[in-house]
């Protein structure tokens, strides 16, 4: 048998049985949407934590790919083909294939982010993605680590981490909620502008509308509040502040076919998973003395008023996506007929399965260094933001607002875990990390 074809055979599914479609749903979808896809409940994420879901999820696919031989799996659900991704070169070709045959605008995409974007360029069809994508790519700038507005970025950062560290010195602790009310008054400030600061409202609204993605098509639409959220968005779109991709966008131009505030309601969505992250990884350096020291070593002379790549800090936010996936389902739909199936196939990429498989030597520990020896490259089921033609494009602008935002809170500070699982170099890494109840104790100088 040539190469040839003993990977087409490899890459041809296996439909599975009852039992492991069931067990597929209930291991593995059903803990990942009950989290909240869309927008995270802390409740769940709670009892997710506590009950370990992801770690019997990634060890079921791990068993199905050892019996089926990586082939994807056919599950057998009604009215539709739907199949699992099981071989790590698989998701490499998937991603790769957007957004023809495989697009990142499914079903299930389309009726949950068209809550709050139905115009945003992730759900779009093949015409109007090219200018919308084209569009992103211009005010995002993906591949250039530092963007165009660095210098005005890193000042707000260093303005709201002094606010961070001034309230955690008075409370003597770092929680969540401190963390996170700081971290929307930076994404405001940098998406839409300095005024938009202490404007709750806006972010609160797509809070609202993201609650009711979660739901998709189950959940009726709230048209009236997201005219007013789109309203508000572009009311501050229109002052086109110097400093903050408001101002770009101005610049840019666009028509109405872009939908710019559409375009900005995904951004502002993907920054919440970006504070997430960097409050995991805050925690994770908290806890890893030797990763600790080499960021210290690494700032030490920097002048963070001024933008830094911070590489290895950069690598650590990328592991702390590795080791807790903010999308822990990948989907792609075909819209051909493909080795996969039928047009319409439904494809699902469990993430944390492929980022934890216990094949890799690091699947449960903190080991940045994958992202800066070629590790992670080597590896195209690795995707922290995704890959491929449909890549996150605000995968730079994400990781230098959160490695800034680290560094600066961890130049002449310590932080020490005061709440959660036991993170420790020593012992295995908790297949979920439940951010939302996680405190860090602040330490003396």
């Amino acid at each position: 048998m040539t190469s040839t074809q003993g990977n087409l055979k490899r890459t041809e599914p296996v439909t599975a049985s009852v039992v492991e479609t069931v067990r597929v749903a209930v291991e593995v979808a059903l803990p990942t949407l009950a989290g909240g896809v869309i927008k995270r409940r802390p409740t769940a994420m709670a009892v997710a934590e506590k009950l370990r879901f992801d770690r019997p999820a990634v060890k079921l696919l791990a068993r199905l790919r050892d019996r089926h031989d990586g082939r994807p799996l056919r599950l057998r659900v009604p009215g539709r083909p739907v199949e699992l991704a099981l071989a790590a070169e698989d998701v490499g070709t998937l991603l790769a294939g957007a957004p023809t045959p495989f697009s990142p605008s499914t079903v299930e995409k389309r009726a949950a982010l068209g809550h709050f974007q139905p115009h945003g360029v992730l759900i779009s069809d093949a015409g109007d993605r090219r200018p919308r994508r084209r569009f992103t790519e211009a005010v995002l700038e993906p591949g250039r680590p530092l963007h165009e507005l660095a210098a005005p970025f890193a000042r707000a950062i260093a303005d709201e981490a002094a606010v961070v560290l001034s309230e955690a010195t008075h409370d003597g602790e770092l929680s969540w909620d401190a963390f996170n009310v700081a971290w929307w008054r930076l994404v405001r400030r940098v998406v839409l502008g300095d005024q938009a600061r202490d404007d709750d409202t806006v972010t609160d609204q797509l809070a609202r509308l993201r609650l009711d993605a979660n739901w998709a098509y189950v959940h009726p639409r709230r048209k009236q509040l997201r005219a007013r959220f789109h309203e508000r968005v572009t009311a501050h779109l229109g002052r086109a502040e110097p400093g903050s991709l408001a101002a770009v966008i101005a610049e840019l131009g666009a028509d109405g076919k872009v939908s710019p505030a559409d375009q900005v309601a995904h951004w502002l969505f993907a920054f919440d998973a970006a504070g997430m992250v960097t409050f995991r990884t805050l925690a994770l350096l908290a806890t890893h003395p030797a990763a600790l020291d080499r960021v210290r070593a690494d700032l030490d002379g920097v002048d963070l008023a001024e933008p830094n790549q911070l590489s290895y800090l950069r690598a650590c936010v990328l592991d702390t996506i590795r080791l807790w996936p903010t999308t822990p389902m990948v989907l792609r739909e075909t819209t051909e007929k493909t080795s996969w199936g039928p047009a319409g196939t439904t494809v699902l990429v469990f993430t944390p399965f492929f980022h934890r498989d216990a094949r890799l030597p690091y699947a449960d520990r903190f080991e940045p260094d994958i992202w800066l020896d070629g590790r992670a490259d080597a590896n195209p089921a690795l995707v922290p933001f995704s890959a491929g033609p449909a890549v996150c494009p605000g995968r730079d602008l994400v990781q230098f607002c959160a490695s800034t935002m680290l560094a600066n809170l961890l130049r002449g500070h310590g932080f020490e875990q005061a709440s959660g699982p036991v993170l420790s170099p020593d012992r295995p890494l908790p297949a979920t990390l439940d951010n939302f109840h996680l405190r860090l104790k602040l330490l003396p100088d």
